[in-house]
């Protein structure tokens, strides 16, 4: 793999106009493809295999003119203080406001709540049901545009009108203020790490060039594979995150090997086939876990890691080939002050003088990282004891974690929707934002009424319904639907129990009639979904440790090591999920970051960060101790191993994570309420997989383990590949222009420095 890599950055060094013309060339058929293709459309969250996915297909099969999944508006009016819906002129206003919507061309109907008694008990609340023939991304401007004149019509009666349902659902635009500034810190965090303004560029450069191909790929593939803007922001974010640190630890790299006196080409082939095979195994820790997210059986969930693994796969072959070519264009940039020339080059067969190597490790970056490691190696103890149970303190509240799905009750209460929803919850309780729908499904049409009247008043006796309508016959009348309204809020844990309380009790029904009863509706689907993302987390996570542990043996040939990276990603996650109920169901600064109504957690979340997390822990897990056994394999100490290690990779390391994390939080800013949670669960991984876990529970694990923890029984040994990923094998690669004026023979000298000063 090294040598492999190695010939690669030599190849694209040299040949550095032809790579930077197909990288060109990729970048803009991918922008004109994405500026051609039609915009994608926003898809439902579906679940195939569940009693509510099964019941939206039958709607879909008997009732075709209904469209059950289509778009649907509640307008709802509320009369002026001290006065009825239900007077004379504001019934006139309401019925008029109605009247506009009747001739849309996408409308299908539109209910008239004095005809179907959608007026509130104390008669200052009425609502409209308007549906449609398309599905909300499919509506036109003239179509909301109607349906937003309509509720000012009503407003300039004197009518306090809310526009609800999906009708008005946005999509989400990638872009913000609050993106541009965590992109605008990584910058900031770059030119501090490198010192370089141009290899602080060249970073910047070639990770926007992979973010643009992907996100031109995923918008020029919106409509044939069905992808949605989550999909492209996910693919954004990751893109970013990871193209950056990627493109940073070869360039980190490659400043290392000019400052010990390499030549610009031989340092960048070792550059790409040591630090490039780091990177190689951290993106495919990555790609597995994102494309892994499809065993979960969630087509939305599905596409998601599939363009997120598409955007990272990019990155690392940016990263592989872009980043030495520009290294062949600006060379002399990227290794600004390094001072190669005061060392003593490789290319006459000699390594660097001890005060050289001294010399260089002295930087005052390189020198914290020393000092922190040795720190960890005289108290491994009290840091492994306050490290671990800080993080445990932290996880506590994951105990609590409860998944749903976001309805309009977590939007801001400036937008109509939240406010539409807040006025049903008062004139008609807060289960009539969640209705559930009850299909009954008869082989004898000539049974189904009888049927469907046995499954209302079944459902009517189960304790927390407050009403059910009645039964609406399909044209066949060999269906029936009926609409159980519950006393409890959509989210809330006692409908949960309602849903499931309905279906044991229309059972006995089923049993009795031969009939087939489904609970649906977009609650029951929540429910549904939710629960299946439950039953998933532990199956998938099991699935994501072996991988780890199975990954990383292969990579560091140990099995503690291993096994320790395992726990610690653990404990960043349980951290993670314990913020996420924190901030997203207790409160906890949930005014900072806009959130202004809790509630249960994004049933996505959890297995989402699982899978992008574990590969971004394996990131840092990778660059950090490829470092240490790349000094251990060369004869030093278990303990100058981890002060090498950090001396090396641990302030590239440390600016990776706060690149990924300033890219996380730069996405909470947005008002979609699966991004903030993303952004949040992301950038608190992040912070502390990389700066709790790696920096402090890893160093101080492999210093009581010592030299056990690169101990591999013989057998593995003799089993397992060896894919020198720090490598090893380059010490004695002699290159093949070595009679030119590139050449350099590579120097294996790993000086020993004393562990006890610096």
């Amino acid at each position: 793999m090294a040598i492999f890599l190695y010939r690669i950055g030599r190849w694209a060094f040299r040949r550095r106009r032809l790579v930077g013309g197909l990288w060109l060339g990729v970048l803009v058929l991918a922008i004109a493809a994405a500026a051609m293709a039609p915009s994608g459309e926003e898809e439902d969250l579906s679940m195939p295999g569940t009693e509510s996915q099964r019941a939206f297909d039958l709607l879909d099969e008997r009732f075709p003119q209904g469209n059950s999944q289509g778009a649907e508006a509640r307008l709802v009016f509320r009369a002026p203080d001290g006065q009825r819906v239900t007077a004379r002129e504001n019934k006139a206003a309401v019925e008029d406001t109605l009247g506009s919507l009747g001739g849309g061309d996408q409308v299908a109907s539109a209910t008239d709540p004095y005809e179907t008694g959608a007026v509130s008990e104390d008669g200052t609340i009425a609502y409209s049901t308007i549906t449609y023939t398309a599905d909300a991304v499919d509506l036109t401007r003239t179509t909301k545009s109607a349906l937003e004149d309509a509720a000012s019509r009503a407003g300039d009666a004197g009518l306090t009108v809310e526009i609800g349902g999906s009708a008005l659902d946005a999509e989400e635009e990638p872009g913000g203020t609050t993106e541009i500034v965590g992109v605008a810190v990584a910058a900031v965090v770059l030119v501090l790490a490198l010192g370089s303004l141009v290899a602080a560029g060249l970073s910047l450069l070639t990770a926007f060039v992979g973010v643009a191909i992907a996100f031109g790929l995923v918008s020029a593939l919106a409509v044939p594979l069905g992808l949605t803007s989550t999909v492209a922001i996910l693919a954004l974010m990751l893109g970013l995150a990871v193209g950056i640190d990627y493109a940073l630890f070869i360039t980190s790299r490659f400043r290392d090997e000019r400052a010990q006196g390499g030549e610009p080409e031989e340092a960048a082939g070792r550059a790409v086939g040591t630090a490039g095979s780091a990177v190689v195994f951290a993106g495919a820790t990555v790609f597995i876990a994102l494309v892994g997210l499809g065993v979960v059986g969630i087509p939305e969930l599905t596409k998601m890691g599939l363009g997120g693994a598409g955007a990272v796969a990019l990155a690392v072959l940016v990263a592989l080939t872009l980043v030495p070519a520009l290294f062949g264009f600006f060379g002399k940039g990227v290794s600004n002050g390094v001072s190669p020339a005061r060392a003593k080059p490789r290319a006459r067969g000699r390594g660097l003088s001890r005060a050289d190597r001294q010399r260089i490790a002295a930087s005052p970056a390189k020198r914290i990282g020393t000092r922190w490691a040795r720190f960890v190696l005289r108290r491994p103890v009290p840091v492994l004891l306050i490290a671990g149970l800080g993080l445990g303190a932290v996880a506590v509240p994951a105990l609590s974690l409860e998944l749903g799905l976001p309805g309009d009750e977590s939007k801001s209460v400036e937008t109509t929707q939240r406010r539409a929803y807040d006025l049903l919850s008062e004139g008609f309780g807060p289960g009539f934002n969640g209705p559930l729908t009850v299909v009954v499904d008869t082989s004898e049409p000539g049974d189904t009424r009888a049927t469907a009247d046995l499954v209302a008043k079944t459902v009517r006796g189960v304790e927390g319904v407050a009403s059910v309508g009645d039964p609406v016959l399909s044209r066949a009348k060999d269906t029936a639907v009926l609409t159980a309204v519950p006393r409890t809020a959509p989210n809330s844990g006692e409908t949960k129990d309602l849903v499931h309380a309905i279906r044991g009790a229309v059972s006995g029904v089923e049993a009795d009639t031969g009939a087939r009863v489904l609970v649906t509706g977009t609650t029951a689907m929540n429910i549904d979904i939710s629960e299946a993302m439950s039953d998933a987390l532990i199956p998938y996570l099991t699935v994501v440790i072996g991988l780890a542990v199975l990954l990383l043996t292969v990579v560091f040939r140990s099995v503690l090591v291993p096994v320790k990276a395992a726990l610690g990603f653990l404990l960043s996650v349980g951290a993670a999920f314990g913020v996420l109920v924190a901030v997203f169901q207790w409160g906890w600064a949930a005014d900072l970051i806009g959130i202004e109504q809790t509630g249960p957690v994004m049933s996505l979340m959890p297995i989402l960060i699982i899978g992008i997390v574990f590969g971004l822990a394996m990131d840092y897990e990778v660059f950090l101790l490829t470092r240490m056994r790349e000094a251990y394999v060369h004869g030093a100490s278990p303990g100058e191993a981890i002060v090498s290690g950090f001396r090396h990779s641990g302030r590239v390391v440390a600016a990776a994570a706060i690149i990924m994390i300033s890219v996380f939080a730069g996405f909470i800013g947005m008002s979609s309420p699966t991004i903030q949670t993303m952004g949040v669960g992301l950038a608190a991984a992040v912070a502390f997989d990389a700066f709790v876990v790696r920096m402090a529970i890893a160093p101080a694990v492999m210093a009581l383990l010592g030299h056990r923890a690169w101990w591999l029984p013989r057998i593995l040994n003799r089993v397992l590949p060896n894919v020198d990923i720090e490598g090893e094998k380059l010490s004695g690669h002699v290159p093949a222009s070595a009679t030119g004026p590139n050449a350099a023979v590579p120097d294996a000298t790993v000086p020993r420095l004393p562990v006890g000063r610096d």
